[in-house]
């Protein structure tokens, strides 16, 4: 249920142990402005780990992107992060991304996956519910239509219709209870707009990424797609949100903590008005922790847990949670239990993503969280962390593995790491003609 990315990954895996596998989407897949994806128009990025997962399960996705407009990137040569008002320092990573808008990127992942032979992909059916066993202990299928009124067989659904799926309503409405959810109050507003830019203002990069900090909780992306286009994203947390009015937008450009963003739009044509969009809070759904569960059941993608869209994590933690549900089916085969997926899922998963989102919104003073004294001692140490990156290449490296959830969170705090830290700002903090910094203190390995 649903064709977005996580349907489509989910597609992907399903198609290596069921001889059918058809993908029900509400909306037409091919409407370049889905109804149910509202935010389809702003800056999206795909991270490191998804672009690897990918590129594994649709082989010379990226060159055929590449071929048709979009724009390979290094993730460290090629992306400009700007983090507490500096850049993090740039090296040959060899990790790749492409960048691209994503109904550019959904299209090709839509077309590889409707290539398959066993998948079909079909669109404007409204899933009116879940067919249940008398019992209600078996999903043996879906209801499509207004009313339901036709029934599609199946031996596995797999829902994957994003936050606002219905799947925690039926199973309530079937007496298998209420799902736990949490929430954490973010309120994050966008604003965009498709400009064209010359080549020049990005002067080499391909995305501008000015990261929003507790000290200054305004950001923005701004990412060379096709078309020579130009997606600009400007963002801001706890409803500090962007204007809508060109002028406004404009200034909350240069509001940002460095002008690169600006720069690029003073440079700009304007190719479309102002979008908005506006995301309230991030969202787990705790179906390991049900007491009662159908067999012939998985959820999957954002209908499990939607987080704070301004980290970019959505795609890449789709294709992750695919990954969970195809080592899971190497187990299972076609009759997958429930909670040993929910198990993986979850520790595998869920847990090290939301955890590192958590805490990096928890940064920010004014989000409501508990904040232990362990939490704020790890704020402390990746907040150090990142600064650091700002002047040593090895560290930033270490950063945008883990924003490319190539890495945990855990691993900026690993001793060696932390060592690193504390030499680098020692070294910066120390008096003119110490002799304290060394230039090729910055390129040494750790």
């Amino acid at each position: 249920m649903g064709a977005g990315p996580a349907g489509l990954f989910a597609a992907r895996v399903l198609a290596d142990v069921f001889g059918r596998v058809t993908v029900v989407e509400r909306d037409d897949p091919a409407d370049e402005d889905r109804r149910g994806v509202p935010q389809s128009g702003h800056a999206h990025d795909f991270l490191a780990r998804g672009h690897q997962l990918a590129e594994e399960w649709f082989p010379g996705l990226g060159e055929e992107m590449v071929a048709g407009g979009a724009h390979a990137a290094d993730i460290a040569r090629d992306v400009r992060w700007v983090i507490a008002g500096r850049p993090l320092v740039r090296s040959e990573s060899g990790l790749s991304t492409v960048i691209s808008s994503r109904t550019f990127r959904e299209r090709r992942l839509r077309a590889r996956v409707a290539a398959l032979p066993q998948v079909t992909v079909v669109g404007g059916q409204d899933v009116a519910g879940l067919s249940f066993s008398a019992d209600g202990s078996v999903v043996d299928g879906v209801l499509l239509g207004t009313d339901g009124g036709r029934k599609l067989p199946a031996d596995l659904v797999v829902d994957t219709s994003g936050r606002g799926s219905r799947t925690p309503v039926w199973l309530e409405e079937q007496g298998h209870g209420r799902v736990e959810e949490e929430k954490l109050k973010v309120d994050v507003g966008y604003a965009t707009r498709i400009v064209r830019a010359p080549a020049d203002a990005f002067a080499g990069d391909v995305c501008i990424n000015v990261v929003a900090s507790p000290d200054s909780p305004r950001g923005g992306a701004c990412q060379r797609v096709e078309g020579d286009r130009a997606v600009v994203t400007l963002y801001g947390v706890l409803g500090d949100h962007p204007p809508t009015d060109p002028e406004g937008f404009l200034t909350f450009a240069k509001s940002l903590a460095a002008p690169d963003i600006h720069g690029v739009l003073e440079a700009a044509e304007p190719l479309s008005e102002v979008r908005r969009y506006r995301f309230p809070a991030s969202l787990r759904r705790r179906y390991e922790r049900m007491d009662s569960f159908p067999r012939g059941l998985l959820v999957l993608g954002d209908a499990v847990c939607s987080l704070n869209p301004r980290y970019g994590q959505g795609m890449a933690f789709a294709a992750m949670q695919a990954l969970a549900l195809r080592d899971h089916l190497r187990q299972d085969g076609e009759a997958p239990e429930p909670d040993a997926y929910f198990r993986r899922l979850t520790e595998q998963v869920v847990d090290p993503v939301w955890g590192m989102t958590l805490l990096s919104d928890l940064s920010f003073p004014g989000v409501q969280g508990e904040r232990t004294a362990e939490t704020l001692e790890v704020l402390e140490l990746v907040g150090r962390t990142q600064v650091a990156a700002t002047f040593d290449g090895p560290l930033a490296l270490r950063c945008l593995r883990v924003f490319g959830l190539l890495d945990p969170p855990t691993a900026l705090l690993d001793p060696a790491v932390q060592e690193r830290v504390h030499e680098t700002l020692s070294r910066q903090s120390a008096p003119a003609g110490s002799g304290a910094v060394r230039d090729s203190d910055t390129d040494r390995g750790m």
